[in-house]
Parts: C-alpha cells; structure tokens; sequence
C-alpha cells in the first residue's frame, strides 16, 4: 500500500529477473517502509557470520533495523563493508536547523564505519567531502537506469496515438510533471508557470497520483487553464516510455530531490528537462546545451524558460540529441565499473586477493 497514491502498487516490471538471489524473511510485526521496525531481517546476521564474504554492500539505508544487523554482523566477521546515501544536503524536510546540526555530527561518524562510502551523484560526493569523509573511501556509482530498456521501449511508441488518447493536438508542446503529486515535489509550480504560458498550443500533463491532486484540479480551474491540463493518475513502469516519449519537457521542480532517476529516464525518451537546483541530476545530467535549471520556488524564471522553449521548438530536437550524448557515458556500464573500483581498492588496503 503507497500512503501517498492512495492505493496498493504492484510494479509491472520484475526486478530480480536474471539475478540469483535469496529472500530473508522480514520478521517485523509491521512491515513495511516508514518506520525503523519495518524491516527486521534477522537471519541476515546468521548469513553473514558464516558466509565468509570478502564484502557486504548494504543498501537499505540506516533507518532501519536491517542495516544495523547487516553492519554489526559484518564489522565483527572482519568483513569490508560498503554504503551510502543519495543525500546532497544534510537539511531535512521539515527545515529544522536542530536536525541540520545533529545530522552533520551524526554522519560523520557513520560513514566513516563504511569501507568505501558510495554515491549516486556529484552533489552527494561534494556533501561526503564538506564532512571530512576521505575522498579514498569515496565511490562515485552513477545513479543510472537500463539505458537500452528505456531506448528501445520508446523507439516503439506512436506519439500521435498516444496524443489522442490524452486528447492533445499532435502539433501541441507537452509540458509534463512525472512524479507524486505531494507538496515537496512543487506540482503547483509548475501549474503556475504554465499559467504564465498563454499559447494555446501549450499542455500541461500530470503523470501521477498523490494528495494534491484535488488541489491542482480546483487550481487549474480558478487560473483558467483546466482545459489545457490533463492528469493521468498513476502511471506504472510500463506505460511511462509512451508518457515521455509523447511528451517534449519534463518539468521538476522539488525542492526535496537527492537525485530524481525520472530525468535519467525522460531525456533518454527524446524529452528536455527543466529541474530545481535542489534536484540532484541537475549535477550530472544537466548542461546547457541540454537543459534548464531553475530556483526551487522561482515560479517566474520557470514561466520564462517554458515561454523561450515555446518561442523556439527548433532547440528541443538540438537538446535531445545532446542527452543522448551525455547519457552514453552515464550508464549501467559506469556504474558497473565504478562498483568494481571500489571493491579493487578494498582487496588493496586490506591486502587481500
């Protein structure tokens, strides 16, 4: 159950096809993300103590009891321990300075108990770096999708049956939000900037569910553009390379995005991004040959760079081209080897073969 889309979610595309895996039972009395007795895996401990790994790589992150069986069942066998985080600041949510604070301490000396300390993004290794972890024991692992699964899939898609189906001109400029429709995520900025956009020509396409959504029809409707916005409620991974393929600009404007993998995906579907500088592939993926990058919040420079795509359609084709370029080097391939680096720089500072 997503508390957020309001609905139970079964992704349709399976994830552990092709890879040899064992399931831990999760002991929890309430399972389930959210909370740090969510996931209680204690057989870990057991698969750990004996298993004779020459690493552990922990990817559940620290809220949660998982990770501390996994951590202390690897640093008492003598095992190299690698993790991470996708954070590129340590502000919360909420914006509690306290938190701020007790965060920096905190991570300091958390991820110094890691081997190698790995990072999706330029923004994350930067934050490692400003709390004295040694860049030595930093790992840069692209945050990457399939890139071929992503291109083939929408090599396959009919904008123009798509466009009929949304009811969109084929000759329209879609705008597109692909994301949860919850307040970080800023879905009204973009509806407010396009506000701003008076060519009819122009759609604004909501691909996402979220406790906003209410919100964003009455809005539309008072700013009188509601005829010009269509939501397509939650959209599973199957159907999303027909949504970016059918669209022209991704718009993200969070003010709360580590990364954001939705740009990784619609650039490699042939759309333009328009990010927040608080979303971390802004970073990596971001140029300006290739995209915009905005003020989080700054409603008016985002209408002035949907008003300049608008005015000029030529750049979007040019845009495109030059993500495909950038993503060919940010890829499964990099992040491959970026893993194997790190694993190589573990058997050479514990001697080990």
């Amino acid at each position: 159950m997503d508390a957020d889309f309001g609905r139970e979610v079964r992704w349709d595309v399976p994830l552990l096809d092709g890879f040899a895996w064992t399931l831990l039972p999760n002991r929890a009395r309430r399972p389930g993300p959210g909370h740090f007795w969510g996931f209680l895996n204690t057989a870990l401990w057991t698969k750990l103590r004996s298993g004779h790994y020459d690493a552990v790589f922990l990817s559940t992150g620290y809220r949660c009891a998982t990770f501390w069986i996994g951590l202390l069942a690897a640093k008492l066998s003598g095992v190299a321990v690698l993790f991470g985080t996708d954070a590129i600041s340590v502000a919360p949510r909420d914006g509690a300075p306290w938190k701020a604070l007790v965060k920096r301490w905190f991570w300091r000396w958390l991820f110094r108990l890691a081997d190698q300390v790995t990072v999706p993004s330029t923004g994350t290794k930067e934050l490692m770096l400003s709390l004295h972890i040694p860049e030595e024991r930093i790992a840069l692992t692209p945050y990457v999708v399939d890139n071929q699964w992503w291109i083939r899939h929408a090599a396959t898609v009919n904008r123009q049956t798509v466009r009929e189906r949304w009811n969109v001109p084929a000759n329209s400029t879609v705008l597109l939000f692909c994301a949860k429709l919850q307040p970080w995520k800023r879905p009204l900025d973009v509806l407010q900037a396009f506000a701003k956009v008076s060519d009819p020509n122009v759609v604004l396409v909501f691909a996402g569910d979220g406790p906003l959504q209410s919100q964003i029809k009455r809005e539309a409707e008072e700013l009188k553009v509601a005829d010009r916005v269509r939501l397509l409620g939650f959209v599973n991974q199957s159907e999303l390379p027909s949504v970016y393929r059918s669209s022209d600009v991704l718009v993200l404007p969070s003010e709360y995005e580590p990364f954001g993998v939705v740009v990784n995906e619609a650039l490699l579907c042939g759309c333009v991004a328009a990010v927040s500088d608080r979303v971390g592939a802004g970073r990596d993926l971001i140029r300006p040959d290739n995209g915009f990058i905005f003020p989080c919040g700054d409603v008016d420079r985002l209408a002035q760079i949907l008003h300049q795509i608008v005015c000029n359609p030529g750049i979007l084709q040019k845009m495109s081209d030059s993500s495909q370029k950038l993503l060919a080097k940010w890829s499964p391939v990099e992040n491959i080897q970026a893993y194997v680096e790190a694993l190589n720089r573990l058997t050479l500072s514990r001697g080990t073969v």
